[in-house]
């Protein structure tokens, strides 16, 4: 079965979703929503970078509904709830990258989308690298203990390179090290990690008894000049550590911790790993990590070329959930409720 795609924007992630389409054999692209006015009538695979696809953008909602899609994926950077409800209602299905789990944090418009779903008969799903993939590969991971006392979810990344302050600031960079509102900015700012957190309890059949947010910062001793012209001044955050940590029974159970720092002008000094850690602590205790680095082919003209890598894993964990999402019963659904999510369409054989 080949899968009728719609895109939605074509942003840093976006861009990554559009290779990807492009690539799989089970995914065509038959249209694209432009959030930018200078986007919309140019062909698509050229706003990526690619060459032409025959695809052309645009911000007609009504038009790109009518071409009847089954899934959208969606990569706004934060979701529209008016936007997906209409998606949904209409009957079509939708894979975000857009901070979206479990929907809990979004209150009331949690219950909109459900509304949606179950009037259009469609499924909404939500992932990217962390939260998302790296919930599911500890939840596996604790599949091969008999005994789980606690699960820990570390990333840890020196993300000097990522060029989106947008994302970044509210989480708690820039501002002074000693602001008293600091830890109640890291909270909102990374809030989504709660339902990275209830997702994990969800998987292990726990009722959690308090969620709870903990943070620890970092100041650069010198100016730090970023991409996107953005400038972390001398005192100033240039490093989070926040753990999103759940507790059952009177004690902590899960923690899922990121680590970010920005260059090595950071006081205190934090020693750094590179990638994903999980730790399942238990009978047997079981650490795993994940990294990434490029392909043997793979040649760099830019920094861009490498950040591409990282919004690989972003992208992709939504798009490989596209047919389980079509063929899931109408409603939000997460990685506890889906099938084993198989990478179809993806490999590249002698030929290709």
């Amino acid at each position: 079965m080949t899968y009728r795609i719609l895109q939605w924007t074509t942003g840093n992630v976006g861009k990554k979703s559009v290779h990807a389409i492009a690539e799989n054999s089970l995914l065509e692209l038959v249209g694209c929503y432009a959030w930018s006015p200078d986007k919309v009538g140019r062909d698509v695979g050229d706003l990526c970078g690619i060459g032409p696809l025959g695809v052309r953008a645009t911000d007609d909602v009504d038009t790109l509904l009518a071409l009847k899609p089954d899934c959208v994926v969606y990569n706004p950077m934060f979701a529209d709830v008016d936007d997906l409800v209409r998606m949904l209602s209409a009957g079509v299905n939708v894979v975000t990258t857009s901070e979206f789990i479990t929907g809990h944090h979004m209150g009331a418009d949690r219950a909109r989308l459900i509304e949606a779903c179950q009037q259009g008969g469609a499924t909404i799903f939500g992932s990217g690298i962390n939260p998302g993939f790296i919930q599911l590969f500890a939840i596996v991971t604790a599949g091969i203990s008999d005994r789980v006392d606690r699960i820990s979810v570390v990333e840890a990344f020196d993300t000097s390179i990522y060029n989106s302050p947008a994302t970044e600031i509210p989480m708690g960079f820039g501002y002074p090290v000693g602001r008293p509102d600091l830890p109640a900015i890291t909270e909102k700012g990374s809030g989504i990690f709660r339902e990275a957190v209830l997702l994990v309890a969800d998987a292990l059949g726990t009722e959690l008894d308090d969620i709870r947010c903990e943070a620890e910062y970092a100041h650069t001793t010198e100016d730090l000049t970023l991409p996107g012209d953005w400038t972390i001044k001398a005192g100033c955050v240039a490093g989070i550590d926040v753990r999103w940590k759940g507790f059952a029974g009177g004690r902590e159970v899960i923690e899922v911790r990121g680590k970010w720092t920005k260059g090595q002008t950071l006081e205190p000094a934090w020693p750094m790993d590179f990638g994903y850690t999980i730790r399942v602590e238990g009978r047997p205790t079981i650490t795993s990590t994940l990294g990434f680095e490029p392909p043997p082919d793979f040649v760099a003209e830019t920094l861009d070329d490498f950040i591409m890598l990282g919004l690989t894993i972003t992208a992709m964990p939504a798009i490989t959930a596209i047919p389980a999402v079509v063929a899931a019963p109408p409603g939000i659904a997460t990685y506890n409720d889906l099938p084993l999510l198989l990478p179809r369409g993806v490999l590249r054989t002698a030929s290709a």
